[in-house]
Parts: C-alpha cells; structure tokens; sequence
C-alpha cells in the first residue's frame, strides 16, 4: 500500500493499493521532488469518473509502468473535489496547450509545483490518435533529464498565459456607481441578457444547445426571474418545458428520484449516471421556484399540473438525498458513482421481462409509460423515461389519470426495492462544505414551497452540522472536507459563499439572530482575507495559503454557482438586511465590472445575471411583526417573490434594521418597502397582494 491509505478521500482511497508510489497533495511530495530534483506528476480525478477508473486500470495498476513513474517522477494524486483550488490551476494548463480539458488530468510539475505539460486520458498501448501513457512518461522524463531548462521555460510562459487568462475578464468599468447617478442596471440590458439566451434555446427538447446537455439550473432561474418581472411569456415556458423534459427524461431516476450529471444526448433520454450532490441541490433549488411561482399565478389546468409534476419532483428527490446521501448526523454525501460491477448504468436499466416478472398484469401499462420494450432504448436494456405526460399518456387511451397514477406509483414501489438487492453504484462519502451549503439552501426553499417541516429540519440540521465539523469551536477559518471525523483542507471562496448563502436562507425560514449573525461575520471574513482591491472582486483562495502557487479568480457560473456571483447576491442581501450600504456598493462594482460579459455570454454567468436583474428590480423589503408573524412570514415565502426579502419577529427588533421601529399586533402587520419608500403596514395576506400590485 502507498501513503493514500492514511487519507479520507474514496477517490484517494481508491488508488491506495496501486504500485505508484503515490503521495497525497502534502509538503511532504514536494520536499522530495525538490531533495531529489525530480519531476511531479500531479495525476486528478474523482470518485465517479469513468474514466479516471479506466486509467487506473489500465496503467495505474501496471507493475511496469509504475515502476517507470516511481522512478522517474514524484507521483501525486489529488482529488479534485478535495482540492478545488489545485485543479482550477492545473486544467488552465491543460486548457492553454491541448486546447481542452477533463478527467483523469495527468499534469507535469517543476519541483516547485509550476506546470509544464498536461493532458488527460491515455490508454496503455497508442489509440484514439493518442500516443500511450508510457510513452508520454518516457517523452517528459527525457525532457527533464535533457532539457530541462525547456522544461522551466514551458513552464514560466504557461503560468503568464493561466493569469493572463484569469483578468480577460476584468476590464476597469469606465463609469462608477455614485448615489444620486443614473443606473447602469436598466431593462434594456436584461432584455438584452434574455435575448442572448434565447439563441441557445432548443425548442423542440428543451434546455439550451445540443448533446451533451447539462441542466442550466441557474439560467432556468433567471428565465422564470425576467418573466416575473417582465411578463414575457416565451422566458417562463421554455423554463417549464426544460423542467418537463427534465423530469420526463432518463436522467431523472423514475423510480428512485433524483437527477443525474447530465445527459449523454439531445432528448434527455441517456445520461452520465453519476449523481452529483450539487445537481439535485440546484435542481430542487428552481422546481422550488418554478413551484411556486406557477402556485402564485395559478392559471388553470396546466399551471396546476406542471405544479403537481414539479412537487412530485422535490419530494422524490428530498427523499432519495435522505435515503441514500445523508449522514446519520445530518451532513450530506457529495456523489454516487455511474457504474456498478464495472458497468456504467447497471444499476438503473431493465429488461421487459425482468420488469414483467415482477409486476405480472401492471406490466404492459408500466412498460407503455415508461418506454420499455423487447429490444431496450439502450444498449439492448430500458433506461426509464416518459415519450408523454401521464395527462396526455391516459387522454390518448381514453383513461383515468388519476386512476392510471395510482397504479404507475403502486408499480414503481414494487420495483425499487428490487432493484435495491443489485449491487449498488460507489458512493463517495466525504463531505464537502460548499455543496452541502448549496443543499442545505434547497431544502429550505423546498419548505418555503411546499411547507413541509420536514426540509426546514433538513436544513436547520446540517447547518448544526455544518458549523459543528467545519468551524471547530467556532472558528471563523472554515475547512473543506469532512469524512471519518477529520476535517481538512482550507476553505476556499465557494464554501464561505455557499454558507453565507444558506445562513441567509435559513435565517429566513427560522428567524434566529444566530443565523444572521454568522453570515455577516464569515461575510467579513470574506472581505478580509479573499478580496482582491484592484479587481473587486475576490480570489478562489485566501491569503496566506501557501501550498498553490497562484491564487486564481474564479468568475464562471459553470456546473456550480461562482463563488463571486454568489458573493454579489449575498452583499446585496446583507447590506438590506443589516443597512451595510459599503456592501450593496460592493456588489454593484462587481457587477458592474462584469456588465458587458454578462450581456454577451450569459450563459457562462447566470448568477450574475440574476444578480443585476435585482439592481434592476429594486428589492421588496417585508418585515412581519406580531404575535403570528412567524405563519405570515411562512405564508408570504409560499409567494414567487425572486427579489424580496423578509424578517419576521413578535416583537420590534431595533437591532435589525428591517424590523426596527416597526410596531405589531396580536394579527402580525406586514410591511412593505421597496426603493426607499414604505408603504402603510397591512394584515391580510390579500391586502400585502394589493399592495405588490399598486407598486
């Protein structure tokens, strides 16, 4: 065994029992490199990469070819869900020379850590117009014994082109925001955003572009944000129909709940198996938002409908995150992985007559439904999904819906707990502070949805958890990963983001000062150790980390929100919350930084765009004080309100600034304020609609 059997990691883990001479990303490697003027081979992947399973195989396991890297080069191996900030440095290496990226990254090192040469997958023997990996080993060992100074001089240029590339973006605005200045933020500029979008829409599958198709959650949230605020009707239907798709696809688990990475083809029908923590984190994030505000518009059949598709949705999914991704103390798994028995899909696709065997007469109706046939929709077996609404699937047979769902359901918990008894996909354990923030905000939108107290205990528990394991008596350093009572590994930007994001959302289903007070305080945190003052904006990394040899700023909405669009929407919250203007000043020279890259490619800044859609639409500020304020408060986040904010106490509360000075009553009054004027305080849930209506 190597070092990696000390580590946590499954993806570590994994290659404990290779003959690499493996170290995990600890000085340790590096004192050796340099003691012995060797080369790294920093090699990074992830528990549920099907192809980082292959290279082990196929070389990693290879007597042979070990020997030659022990020999020949320092062998690290990270994780990268691990160590964010390592692979962000090392794919911009690889993106620089081969033109694009991936995983397994194979990445080669100077002693002191700069990249020289990278790619990602190589087979063993020459294939797929690729040379083998020991050729690549021999060719860079030579390179170092020969030429090394070619080697150092590689290496300057690509660290000048990775933070060249780091600032294409940011370009010093020629104007500033001052009070009393006319805003940069119009509607035009969102129409703008939204028209841009819209060339990408495939409107006859949904989501945007072609295969593979990833499920844009952000960009979803945006379209149902600009239809709330703008009555385009073409926003609001595109985000359902994606949604529809979505769910009626095979990448959504039909029997199991949950969603898969992403799908291999244009339809939805054949996805990536792996399940990520952050997708169904996202993806009940906007079924929550889609929920309700189709509940708030309420316009007849097939609002109520795709309402009923979208609840079934979160519930499932909730449930599955519960079942089979959740700590016993309340933390929540990161992945499982796509293949089982060395199969990628195993576990997840039937035969007709394995189905049949189980369901006897129920069969025919099921395999109807879910596209199951003789020959299989995929590689000779069925990936369950829906050609059909179950509405428009009974009209055509001139049935009962409700009738047929009754039955469809009944069959679907038969063939769960069959399935249950095959030998389930890897699950990677460890537990990562920032896609657990990004969960523990969608349970509490899925209960100010759906009101189930069962998603606020959710949440309200593994943020215990999370400050519990990640903030050790109470520190404001975070860390990143937890597995096996070890935390380890310094926070980067997307974890402080994420939690401050999530204490704002549980602040305001609970109401708790704790909460509020957290994430002003890591939100300082923030300010202090990760803000660049040039830029504005704030780096990947926290200053004084010193085992990455540059610290990157990570601007993207890529599969999870960037930490800096997440740090504007969470200034321009909290300088309401806690009249910080500094901080609402902040985010709109963030924004306003990224206005042009924003309006040309929203489709790579998402969460910025909703961010300037809120300096567009000014923030309606609700403040609920009264005996039942805490039912009203719950009452009014049932409402599709993208940019409101509310606080909620029994009585005044003059250290909060939306509450201060706000007199209540046995009924709660409810106030309203928006663009620094507020209006007479009403009681009525009717009454607060009006008044959202007048303006």
């Amino acid at each position: 065994m190597n070092r990696l059997r000390h580590e946590t990691s499954p993806y570590l883990l994994q290659h404990a029992h290779n003959p690499v001479d493996w170290y995990a990303w600890k000085p340790e490697a590096f004192e050796r490199a340099r003691a012995g003027n060797k080369p790294i081979l920093v090699s990074i992947g992830y528990s549920t990469c099907h192809w980082c399973h292959v290279m082990e195989r196929e070389s990693f396991e290879n007597p042979d070819i070990a020997a030659f890297m022990n020999e020949h080069f320092i062998n690290i191996k990270v994780d990268r869900e691990e160590r964010p900030d390592v692979d962000a440095i090392y794919m911009d290496a690889c993106q620089v020379l081969t033109g694009s990226g991936g995983w397994p990254l194979n990445c080669f090192l100077t002693p002191e850590g700069k990249p020289f040469f990278a790619g990602t997958y190589y087979p063993p023997r020459p294939a797929y117009n690729r040379p083998s990996w020991l050729q690549v080993l021999q060719h860079l060992a030579n390179i170092w014994e020969t030429q090394r100074e070619t080697a150092y001089q590689q290496a300057e240029k690509l660290l000048g082109y990775i933070r060249q590339n780091d600032n294409v973006f940011l370009q010093k605005p020629d104007i500033s925001i001052a009070p009393g200045t006319e805003s940069p933020f119009t509607p035009v500029l969102l129409e703008n955003i939204y028209y841009q979008m819209r060339e990408r829409f495939d409107r006859a599958e949904g989501g945007f572009g072609g295969a593979p198709k990833f499920p844009s959650t952000m960009a979803i949230s945006f379209l149902l944000r600009y239809y709330w605020h703008t009555g385009n009707a073409e926003a609001l239907e595109h985000a359902c129909y994606s949604l529809d798709k979505m769910i009626m696809g095979g990448i959504y688990d039909q029997l199991g709940g949950g969603f898969a990475r992403y799908a291999t083809d244009r339809e939805w029908l054949v996805p990536h198996f792996e399940k990520m923590l952050y997708d169904n984190a996202l993806l009940v994030t906007v079924l929550s938002e889609a929920y309700k505000l189709l509940q708030t518009r309420g316009r007849g059949p097939e609002d109520e409908q795709r309402a009923a598709l979208y609840r079934e949705s979160i519930e499932e999914t909730l449930a599955y995150i519960s079942r089979e991704m959740t700590h016993p103390d309340g933390g929540f798994y990161s992945a499982q992985d796509a293949d089982s028995e060395g199969e990628e899909g195993k576990y997840y696709v039937w035969s007709k007559a394995e189905i049949e065997q189980v369901l006897g007469d129920n069969a025919a109706l099921f395999c109807a439904f879910y596209d199951v046939t003789e020959t299989g929709n995929w590689e000779h077996k069925n990936i369950l999904w829906r050609r059909q609404s179950l509405e428009a699937f009974a009209r055509d047979r001139q049935a009962d819906p409700a009738e047929w769902k009754t039955t469809l359901d009944a069959c679907r918990k038969k063939l769960l707990p069959v399935r249950g008894k095959r030998i389930p996909p890897g699950l990677d354990d460890k537990v990562l502070l920032g896609w657990n923030a990004l969960m523990c905000s969608a349970c509490a939108g899925a209960y100010t949805a759906l009101g189930n107290p069962e998603y606020r205990d959710m949440a309200v528990k593994n943020m215990a958890f999370l400050l519990d394991k990640f903030a050790p008596d109470g520190s404001m350093e975070l860390l990143h990963t937890w597995k096996d009572g070890r935390a380890q590994y310094a926070a980067v930007l997307d974890d402080y983001a994420f939690l401050i994001a999530a204490l704002l959302d549980i602040w305001q289903i609970t109401f708790k000062s704790t909460y509020l007070t957290l994430a002003e305080k890591y939100t300082e945190q923030v300010l202090s150790y990760f803000h660049d003052a040039d830029s504005g904006m704030f780096y990947f990394t926290a200053a004084g980390q010193s085992d990455v040899i540059l610290r990157k700023k990570d601007l993207y909405d890529n599969a999870t929100p960037s930490g800096n669009s997440t740090m504007a929407h969470n200034l321009q919250h909290l300088g309401l919350l806690l009249d910080r203007q500094e901080w609402r000043q902040l985010a709109a020279q963030m924004l306003l930084t990224l206005k042009g890259p924003v309006e040309r490619y929203p489709l790579s800044f998402e969460r910025w765009a909703a961010a300037i859609a809120n300096e567009v639409y000014p923030f309606v500020e609700i403040a609920v004080v009264g005996d039942n304020a805490d039912e009203k408060a719950a009452a009014l986040q049932r409402r599709y309100l993208p940019n409101k904010i509310i606080a909620a106490s029994k009585h005044p509360w003059d250290a909060n600034p939306l509450l201060a000075g706000k007199s209540g009553d046995i009924d709660a009054l409810i106030y309203v304020c928006r663009d620094y004027t507020c209006q007479k305080p009403v009681q009525t849930l009717a009454d607060f609609d009006q008044l959202l209506e007048t303006g």
